[in-house]
C-alpha cells in the first residue's frame, strides 16, 4: 500500500497549522534502515542495499518538515526506541542492533554501534561512534542530558555512558542476564533516579537505580506479559507503560499499566491491543499513550492472520489504567511512534511505504494529516523529552 493524500487528507493538512499552532520548535530523529524490506513477510536484505540514515524532522514548522538526513548505521531489529534526543536538542545518539555479515553481505548479525549526531552543526553531522555491547538496541538520555543507557540485546546487559556536550565516555556495563534475556527498551524517570529496561528474552521488566554515574540492578523484576518490548515513563513520573509482543502467530497481544507509585512499583493494568504491539510513546502532556500495531501487516499475504494495514491505536491514561480512545489505519511493517510537544500531532513510522504519517489528535479522534518521505526504512524515532 503506498500513502496516498485524499481529499479529506488534504483538507487535514491544511487544518494542521491549528493542531500545532502552540508548539514551540521541535525535533523529531528518525533512523532508516537501508538494509531490510519486507518480501512476502520475510525480513530480508536487499540487493546492493543503500547507507543507513537518519532524517532529521522539524515538528514546529507546519506542515512537518525534513531539514537534514546523515549517514548512520541503524536496524530495524529491536524495540523503535533506538534514537534518543538530548533535552536541549543538542545531539541525537542512534543505536545500530545488526550490521551485514562480512562473510555473508545476505545475512546480518549484532553490533554494537551507537552514532553521536551533532543536530546544532550545519548540517547535522555523526561527531563520533562510540561502542556499546552486541546487538545494541534501545538507548535513553538521562532528564539532566549527563547520563545515557544503551540496552544490549544480544548480551543481557546495559552500557552506561556519562555525557558531556558532544563528548560520550563508557561508564560501565549493568548484567540483567544472559545472552537471551534480550534487554530492550530503556526509559529515564523523570527524576532520573530510575530507570526501567523490558527483556523480551525472558519476559521480564528490570528496575535500575540511578545515583549520579551508577547505575545498578535493583534486584527488582516485573512481569507484564509475554515478550515485553517497547516502554515508556509518563512525564509525571506516575505510570509507565510495556507492550508485551508474544510470538508473532496471530494471537492478540497486550500492553500493560504499571505503578510506580506503588511501593515497590508493579503491574496494575492490562489490555488487549492486537498483533505484535511494536512501538509504543506517551504524549508529553502525561494523559495519553499511542500504540502502534502491525496487525499482521508484516505477515505473507497468503497468512491467515495477514491484514493489509496496521494500526495506531491511543489510550488514555486515568487513574491507572488504560482506556481506548482512538484508532487509526497505518502503513505496513510499522514502527516507532512521536509526538508533538503538544500533544496534537502523532508521527508513525512505516518501514514498507518508507515514510513517515502524520496524525492529528484532538483528544478523541486521530485523523490523517500526510506523510514524510524518508530513506530507506524508518525503523527508531525520538524527540528530546
Amino acid at each position: 500500500m503506498t500513502f496516498r493524500l485524499s481529499q479529506a487528507g488534504m483538507l487535514a493538512l491544511a487544518a494542521l497549522p491549528l493542531l500545532i499552532s502552540d508548539a514551540s520548535a521541535q525535533l523529531a530523529v528518525s533512523a532508516n534502515d537501508g538494509k531490510a524490506v519486507l518480501v512476502d513477510g520475510v525480513n530480508t536484505v536487499p540487493a546492493n542495499p543503500p547507507p543507513d540514515t537518519v532524517t532529521i524532522i522539524d515538528l514546529g514548522a507546519s506542515p512537518p518538515k525534513v531539514v537534514a538526513e546523515v549517514r548512520a548505521p541503524t536496524s530495524v531489529v529491536g524495540p523503535p526506541s533506538s534514537v534518543a534526543v538530548a533535552p536541549d536538542e543538542s545531539i541525537a545518539l542512534v543505536a545500530s542492533a545488526t550490521k551485514l555479515d562480512p562473510a555473508d553481505p545476505k545475512k546480518t548479525v549484532p553490533n554494537n554501534q551507537v552514532s553521536v549526531i551533532d543536530l546544532k552543526a550545519s548540517p547535522p553531522a555523526v561527531v563520533t561512534t562510540i561502542e556499546s555491547g552486541a546487538g545494541a538496541a534501545g538507548v535513553a538520555i538521562n532528564p539532566a542530558g549527563n547520563l545515557a543507557l544503551v540496552a544490549n540485546r544480544s548480551e543481557g546487559t546495559v552500557s552506561v555512558f556519562t555525557v558531556s556536550g558532544k563528548t560520550l565516555t563508557a561508564a560501565g556495563k549493568v548484567q540483567l542476564g544472559d545472552a537471551k534475556s534480550g534487554p530492550s527498551a530503556v526509559a529515564f524517570s523523570p527524576d532520573g533516579k530510575t530507570a526501567l529496561v523490558s527483556r523480551d528474552g525472558d519476559h521480564k521488566i528490570s528496575v535500575l537505580t540511578v545515583d549520579g554515574t551508577k547505575v545498578e540492578y535493583a534486584k527488582r523484576d516485573l512481569h507484564a506479559g509475554l515478550r515485553p518490548y517497547p516502554l515508556d515513563i509518563s512525564s509525571r513520573g506516575d505510570v509507565a507503560v510495556v507492550a508485551n509482543i508474544g510470538i508473532g502467530g496471530g494471537d492478540a497481544d497486550t500492553a500493560s499499566l504499571i505503578d510506580l507509585e506503588a511501593k515497590p512499583p508493579r503491574v496494575v493494568d492490562t489490555v488487549t491491543v492486537g498483533q505484535t504491539p511494536e512501538g509504543l510513546k506517551l504524549s508529553p502532556d502525561g494523559r495519553h499513550v499511542a500504540i502502534t500495531v502491525m496487525n499482521g501487516s508484516n505477515k505473507p499475504k497468503n497468512s491467515p492472520f495477514f491484514n493489509d494495514n496496521g494500526l495506531v491505536i491511543v489510550y488514555a491514561l486515568a487513574g491507572k489504567k488504560l482506556s481506548r480512545v482512538a484508532e487509526a489505519k497505518v502503513g505496513h511493517w510499522c514502527q516507532g511512534a512521536a509526538w508533538s510537544k503538544d500533544s496534537k500531532m502523532l508521527l508513525v513510522q512505516c518501514m514498507v511505504e518508507s515514510e513517515i504519517q502524520v496524525l492529528g489528535f484532538d483528544g478523541k479522534e486521530l485523523k490523517p494529516a500526510g506523510a514524510i518521505k524518508v530513506s530507506g526504512g524508518p525503523a527508531g524515532i525520538g524527540t528530546a523529552r
